[in-house]
C-alpha cells in the first residue's frame, strides 16, 4: 500500500510538470506552426503545421535587409552568437582567476575588494551603458564586435559563485600540493580547474542565455547594419510578418537547445557551487 501511494504521488507530479511544459512551450510552438504555411496565408498562431518550412526558412535564411542590405539572418545569428559565447567565455574566466585570488592569494583587504566587486550586482547592467558608451567611445570600439562583447565582462557575479565554491574545496588538497611542490598555477591548472567545471558549465550557459539577449547595449553601441545582432535585427522585419515571426523562432531556438541539452549539468553545478 505504501509502495502503490508513492507510485501514484510520483505519477502525479510527472503529469504535472509534463501539463506545465506544455503549456509554457505552446505559444512558441503556435507561432513555429504559423512560419510553416505559405506566405499569403493569416499570420496568426495556430496549431496546424503546413507544408512549406522549407521554402519559408530557406528563403529568409538568404534574405537582407536595412538600408544597406547588410542585415542578413546568417551574419546576425554570428553577431549574436559572438555576443553570448564571447561574454560568457570572458566573464567565466576573470570570475574564476578572481575568486582564485581572493581565496587562495593572501590578498590585503580581500574582503574589501570582494565586497566592491558585489556592489556591481546592486546596479542593474542598464545603469552602466551611458559611462560605458563614453568609455567604449574614447577607446574607438564603437560599431565594434570588441566593444559589443567586453563591456559586459565586468560584474561580481562570476566571482561570488567560484569563490562560494573554492571555499568549499578542502585544505588538504592545497596542502598536498604543496607537498608535491606544486606552484600557484600547477595546483591552479591540475586540481582547482578540473573541480571547477561543472559550476563553471553552469555559470557559462546562464551568461550565454543572457549575452544572446541582450537588447539595449548592442542598440547603444551598434549603429552599422554588418554588426547588428539577431534581437538588434528584428526592427527591420514586422512583428506581425513571416519574416519577424521566423526571426523571432530562430532567436529563442540556440538558447532553449542549450538549456535543454544541459540542463542537469546547469543543475549539477549551481547545487555544487552553492555548498
Amino acid at each position: 500500500m505504501p509502495g502503490l501511494r508513492r507510485r501514484t504521488a510520483q505519477l502525479a507530479d510527472h503529469l504535472t510538470l509534463i501539463a506545465g511544459a506544455l503549456i509554457m512551450s505552446l505559444p512558441v510552438y503556435s507561432l513555429f506552426a504559423a512560419t510553416t504555411h505559405p506566405s499569403g496565408s493569416p499570420m496568426m498562431p495556430r496549431l496546424d503545421p503546413g507544408a512549406a518550412l522549407l521554402q519559408n526558412y530557406g528563403g529568409f535564411i538568404t534574405s537582407t535587409a536595412g538600408f544597406s542590405g547588410d542585415v542578413t539572418v546568417v551574419a546576425m545569428l554570428w553577431n549574436s552568437f559572438l555576443l553570448g559565447f564571447g561574454f560568457a567565455t570572458l566573464k567565466v574566466l576573470t570570475s574564476l582567476f578572481a575568486a582564485y585570488a581572493l581565496v587562495y592569494f593572501r590578498i590585503r583587504f580581500a574582503s574589501a575588494i570582494f565586497a566592491v566587486l558585489l556592489l556591481t550586482l546592486m546596479l542593474p547592467l542598464e545603469s552602466r551603458f551611458l559611462p560605458t558608451y563614453a568609455v567604449v567611445a574614447d577607446l574607438g570600439l564603437v560599431n565594434t564586435r570588441t566593444g559589443l562583447v567586453l563591456p559586459l565582462v565586468a560584474s561580481g557575479l562570476g566571482t561570488l559563485f567560484f569563490r562560494q565554491f573554492l571555499l568549499t574545496v578542502p585544505d588538504a588538497l592545497l596542502e598536498s600540493a604543496r607537498l608535491d611542490g606544486a606552484g600557484g598555477w600547477k595546483f591552479f591548472k591540475d586540481i582547482l580547474l578540473p573541480l571547477s567545471i561543472p559550476t563553471a558549465a553552469a555559470l557559462f550557459l546562464v551568461l550565454f542565455v543572457n549575452g544572446w539577449n541582450q537588447y539595449l547595449w548592442p542598440v547603444i553601441v551598434t549603429s552599422e547594419e554588418a554588426t547588428y545582432t539577431l534581437v538588434r535585427g528584428m526592427q527591420f522585419f514586422g512583428r506581425a510578418s513571416l519574416p519577424g515571426l521566423m526571426l523571432a523562432i530562430l532567436a529563442v531556438i540556440p538558447p532553449s537547445l542549450l538549456v535543454i541539452l544541459f540542463q542537469r549539468q546547469v543543475v549539477k553545478g549551481l547545487y555544487d557551487g552553492s555548498h
